[in-house]
């Protein structure tokens, strides 16, 4: 038995209950909009099949038209505009953009993105008095500014006209700007997720008075890269803008696609794995400004030069994400008592750049929202970012604790903020307290949503089609997850450093293989035809041509107890391992003292009349069958390791039948006496005996004295008595010895797992068990 480390929600119904409103389209689809609240035709339309006609005019955002009317008076005047962006994918594919658009327009501009390290996140004074003394009378941000309130007032006290355009989430008072264009600021804007970039292409299509389509390429990075729900505007940028991307002649996409080995058609997994990394690597080790020269360069060249260096920066930040990673994991899991509810860690030496994926890495292991902080001792600050799990808004959280932060601002899941190195301590304890007021145990615990149970012949190349059919996938609308219970041909250790797991389910009609990234642990957990439940992803592996059906697994659990067969093994100690939150017990049935891993010893008739047990270990056989069969009735155990040896075995030694005892006894009868410590070795060598058949018969017509035995010498008895064998103690006890043997040490290991399942008392199930509706 295996517990699943997260929580699994089946979510389906029975397909007969769905709408009618969605005629036409398979059952499978059907359930799959419908768990995405679309139950029409018409919305189901829209969202399979996104439509640029669907968006919404820029111009219904407020601030657009009087930040447009102030742009094109600035070109009018030959006004220079600055456009200042922010330094993760968003911000540059951001600043990009609007520069970009900007200079379509005839505007003389160009762009600043602050240093993360020198200046921190967003609009800063010194950066505008800069502007200022340059020339420039009117800002622009993208993906940033609308929580710069000294910042807007200190532009305004500069005579610097400021527009912000920004997507981040609102505090409670509003900077005093020329202009704010943000969908949430925004009544009559009927969709108010979109990505900083997303708000920068409606600023430039009101702008150019035109749909920018050439934009298109730049709008689905920012989109997918930070994570904005994809449905509405966003589902459409991004639909239509990996179509864009793939077949962009922009010279810094060329160079990417080369440094990546991206080839053929890009999906939303590229932009969030491949692309969106890269870009955001820039501004985590140094200033940003690269990431926007190239994808502004205009020389394939250049671009070429500048991505290369940029892949090299971000090969250079996975070493030091995986440094500071290790070192904040050794600081949660050595603290005393458990993890708190609220991980607060902060050290000096730490690069403030990286810390947003430090935090993502924590919550993943511990599932409890996270922050991550570098200590200045020169300043006597801390700045760092945080992540959170999903039941714990940390944007509305931190904003209850608002003045313990110099600088703060994020969303729901992600967030930044720069504090003073005396209210780290204040600020741990004032959310471990909000967590326990607001969180149950349940909360911490990562939930997944399951589409439906899907049988292994039930999955085809036909079906993941379908599935895609829902693409692009991410944030609002994630890939579709399926449970499957199957027993796998094949379970195998892969990677370079064996930690991920590779199965091969295979039926009569399909084959389905397994990748389980970073769960090599369970390697030793899984018993040979252990049936699996997995919840996964299904989709396609194309290597060489050929499409292999695959699920890529996110979970695993075994219902069931399982049974490891070790019987006979010299290298137990090497294939055993216990797990930390297990524990395991070793039983002896003949005083044996010595148990694999030094477990202490227990004998069996020592153990509790009853109890749960992780894991059993049989270290050596039972004097009788009952012995072992008692033992297993009243425990509950979720693994059985067999353990024993056989020093020597009754099994490989010749058993005597019923015509063995009778020849032997008419050949007494015959002779009227037989040696036995001469004659022994020549009868068995004439009939093909083995010796200790020869004596064992003799002891057992002795114990029923059908004969007697004098100095080595037997004869047959006077008078004997009519008896069956089954009245020798000695014959019964050898022919249990042999069941013994043959039940629980030369049997296969299917018949040794029917034997104990017949006699195991199994521990309840844990999981509840779930109605099951097919594809």
């Amino acid at each position: 038995m295996i517990q699943s480390k997260m929580k699994w929600n089946f979510t389906y119904r029975d397909l007969s209950q769905t709408s009618e409103g969605l005629a036409g389209v398979t059952p499978l689809t059907r359930q799959l909009l419908e768990k995405r609240e679309i139950y029409d035709a018409q919305t189901a339309e829209s969202f399979l099949h996104p439509s640029l006609d669907d968006l919404h005019d820029p111009f219904l955002m407020d601030g657009m038209e009087k930040s447009i009317s102030r742009v094109k008076e600035a070109i009018a005047q030959e006004e220079p505009i600055l456009v200042f962006g922010d330094y993760d994918a968003d911000g540059v594919s951001s600043t990009t953009l609007m520069v970009e658009a900007l200079r379509k327009a005839g505007a003389d501009c160009d762009f600043y993105i602050p240093n993360r390290f020198t200046e921190g996140y967003g609009p800063n004074e010194a950066a505008f008095r800069f502007a200022s003394d340059s020339g420039y009378a009117v800002i622009i941000t993208v993906d940033t500014g609308i929580a710069a309130i000294p910042e807007a007032a200190f532009a305004k006290e500069l005579g610097i006209d400021l527009i912000i355009t920004d997507h981040h989430e609102v505090q409670e008072v509003l900077p005093e700007a020329f202009s704010i264009i943000h969908p949430k600021t925004s009544a009559d804007y009927p969709f108010q997720e979109l990505a900083g970039v997303g708000v920068a292409f409606k600023f430039a299509q009101a702008l150019l008075g035109r749909f920018p389509k050439e934009f298109l390429d730049l709008a689905v990075i920012g989109t997918i890269a930070d994570l904005v729900p994809l449905k509405g505007e966003n589902r459409i940028l991004a639909a239509v803008g990996l179509q864009a991307i793939s077949r962009s002649n922009r010279p810094g996409i060329q160079a990417l696609r080369e440094v990546c080995s991206i080839e053929g058609d890009m999906n939303e997994e590229t932009i969030g794995f491949t692309i969106g990394p890269r870009l955001n690597a820039v501004g985590r080790l140094q200033d940003a400004s690269p990431a926007v020269d190239l994808l502004l360069s205009e020389s394939l060249e250049e671009a070429k030069e500048i991505a290369a260096f940029i892949n090299q920066l971000n090969q250079e930040r996975q070493k030091i994400v995986a440094a500071i990673a290790k070192e904040a994991e050794e600081m949660v899991m050595n603290q005393e008592g458990d993890t708190d509810n609220v991980i607060v860690v902060a050290k000096e030496g730490w690069n403030p750049g990286v810390l947003g994926i430090v935090a993502s890495k924590l919550v993943r292991q511990f599932d409890r929202p996270s922050i991550v902080l570098a200590i200045d001792p020169e300043k006597g600050e801390a700045k760092g970012s945080a992540r959170s799990i999903a039941a714990y808004d940390l944007f509305a959280n931190c904003m209850e604790v608002r003045g313990r932060f110099l600088h703060f601002g994020g969303h729901a899941q992600a967030a930044g903020m720069t504090l003073k190195v005396e209210e780290i301590e204040g600020l741990r304890r004032d959310l471990i307290q909000l967590a326990e007021e607001k969180l149950s145990e349940d909360d911490y615990q990562q939930v997944l949503e399951v589409e439906t149970t899907v049988a292994l012949e039930d999955i085809s190349l036909k079906q993941i089609e379908e599935v895609d059919q829902l693409r692009p996938f991410g944030m609002g609308n994630p890939k579709p997850l399926f449970h499957l219970k199957h027993t796998p041909k094949e379970v195998r250790l892969i990677g370079s450093k064996k930690n991920h797991l590779k199965f091969q389910f295979q039926s009569e009609q399909a084959r389905v293989d397994g990748i389980a990234f970073g769960m090599g642990d369970l390697y030793s957990q899984l018993s040979p035809q252990a049936t699996l439940d997995i919840v996964g992803e299904l989709g396609i592996n194309e290597w060489n041509g050929r499409k292999n059906l695959q699920v890529m697994i996110k979970d695993i659990r075994v219902d069931e107890w399982q049974l490891f067969d070790y019987r006979g093994s010299k290298h137990i100690e090497k294939n055993l391992v216990i797990p930390p939150a297990e524990s395991y017990t070793a039983v002896s049935f003949r005083n044996q003292t010595k148990a694999p891993l030094d477990l202490p010893v227990f004998r069996a008739e020592d153990l509790p009349r009853e109890g749960d047990m992780d894991g059993l270990l049989l270290i050596d056989l039972p004097q009788t069958m009952s012995q072992l069969s008692e033992l297993l009735e009243r425990l509950q155990v979720r693994k059985v390791f067999a353990c024993y040896h056989l020093e020597e075995s009754t099994f490989l030694k010749t058993w005597p039948s019923r015509d063995h005892f009778k020849w032997f006894y008419g050949m007494l009868l015959k002779r009227g006496s037989f040696n036995i410590e001469k004659e022994s070795d020549l009868l068995a060598d004439r009939k093909g005996w083995d010796r200790s058949m020869v004596e064992f018969i003799s002891e057992v017509f002795f114990e029923l004295d059908f004969v007697k035995i004098k100095n080595g010498i037997i004869t047959v008895a006077s008078q004997p008595s009519q008896k069956d064998l089954n009245e020798s103690s000695l014959y019964r006890e050898r022919e249990e010895q042999l069941q013994m043997e043959r039940t629980l040490y030369y049997s296969t290991y299917k018949e040794l797992k029917d034997w104990f399942d017949q006699h195991l008392n199994q521990p309840s199930k844990h999981v509840k068990e779930e109605v099951v509706y097919g594809l």
